[in-house]
């Protein structure tokens, strides 16, 4: 419109061939002079801060980053120790974060898509089967941790009690080594007691042909043998009623498996018998998605886990030895049904004791 109006003008100027007059030049000046300040306030807006922002964000970060790197050379030069705790706590509190992170986007897609448990896949199962042990570890603490000025004793007794207190993500390497034979050992001395056991219910197994193989199977362990697949199958008759089923056990043998398992022997006789049951369960699930998996497509590190958890002390047993085991143990337990899971609760020990490698 002012264009227009400025076109209008000299066009009538120069028609008329009149120089202008002192109104007609006030009103060109004052006509230029707003389209350069519009211009000028237009080019003001298209100017943004978020350059600048990006450039100050970019350089707080690298220098952070500067900050840290000499932060931790400090550390390990005159503080090794407590660096070498300084770290395995930071990485610690990173895994411990994106497990939490991991474990919700699996939380929220089976409640998405309406999934149970044994129908997800075997890495998500194991996942939320660690989590959900992690993360009772860490609400112990957390409560603990509620009274005033606690806290203080809390950090001091993690520091003198780390395998009690932490979980695993916060040990240092050779904590991880150490405290795995810790408590293999403790399952270990459990391990006696169950097979004294078995052959104490020996008389009570009504089939002779049955008495037979267990009376076989306790000798070839207790010698030193360890037994092939079909002497385990061969007594799923014995764990499925009395006298060595899910609901027939004393409870000294459930303690006994209890600890074998890992698990708290200090519960009445009812919450011991429906926490086995869980967890053999569970157990029996996380195979059967294995075998669909396949161990070949496990990692080393995803091996030798499973194999902890079923009884073998696989740190010190090698990589190919534990696939091989693994194997074994997943012929055993593919095969049981629902109302024979007590053999597989017995096989922790049947199968693991004798195994190459596991004697120490």
């Amino acid at each position: 419109m002012a264009l227009s109006r400025v076109c209008w003008a000299r066009t009538a100027l120069w028609g008329s061939g009149a120089a202008p007059g002192p109104y007609v030049s006030r009103r060109l000046q004052l006509v230029r002079c707003g389209l350069a300040r519009g211009g000028l306030r237009s080019s003001k807006l298209h100017l943004s801060p978020k350059a600048d922002v990006k450039s100050l964000l970019s350089y707080v970060v690298t220098k952070t980053k500067v900050i840290n790197g000499k932060y931790h050379r400090f550390l390990s030069r005159h503080f090794p120790r407590f660096y070498v705790l300084y770290t395995a706590f930071m990485k610690g509190f990173q895994m411990l974060w994106a497990d939490a992170k991991k474990a919700r986007r699996i939380k929220a897609n089976m409640w998405k898509h309406n999934i149970k448990f044994h129908q997800l896949s075997y890495r998500e199962m194991e996942h939320l089967r660690q989590f959900r042990r992690d993360i009772t570890k860490c609400l112990f603490l957390g409560v603990i941790s509620v009274p005033p000025f606690a806290n203080y004793l809390v950090f001091l007794l993690m520091y003198l009690f780390p395998r009690q207190l932490l979980i695993h993500h916060f040990w240092t390497p050779k904590q991880q080594i150490d405290f795995l034979d810790i408590y293999h050992a403790l399952r270990k001395q459990s391990h006696p007691e169950i097979l004294c056991y078995l052959e104490k219910m020996i008389p009570l197994i009504s089939d002779v042909g049955l008495r037979w193989h267990m009376t076989e199977l306790c000798t070839k362990i207790q010698r030193g043998t360890h037994p092939a697949i079909h002497d385990i199958l061969a007594l799923r008759e014995c764990f499925t009623n009395h006298p060595l089923g899910m609901n027939q056990l004393h409870a000294f043998q459930m303690k006994a498996l209890s600890r074998a398992m890992l698990l708290t022997p200090y519960l009445p006789s009812l919450l011991l018998r429906l926490r086995l049951k869980s967890h053999t369960t569970v157990i029996h699930q996380l195979d059967k998605a294995l075998v669909k998996l396949g161990i070949a497509q496990l990692t080393a590190q995803e091996v030798k886990s499973a194999c902890y958890l079923r009884g073998l002390n696989s740190t010190h047993v090698a990589e190919e030895r534990c696939r091989t085991w693994l194997g074994e143990w997943l012929q055993i337990s593919c095969s049981l049904k629902e109302a024979e899971l007590s053999l597989l609760l017995h096989n922790v020990v049947l199968l693991s004791t004798n195994y190459i490698g596991t004697r120490r």
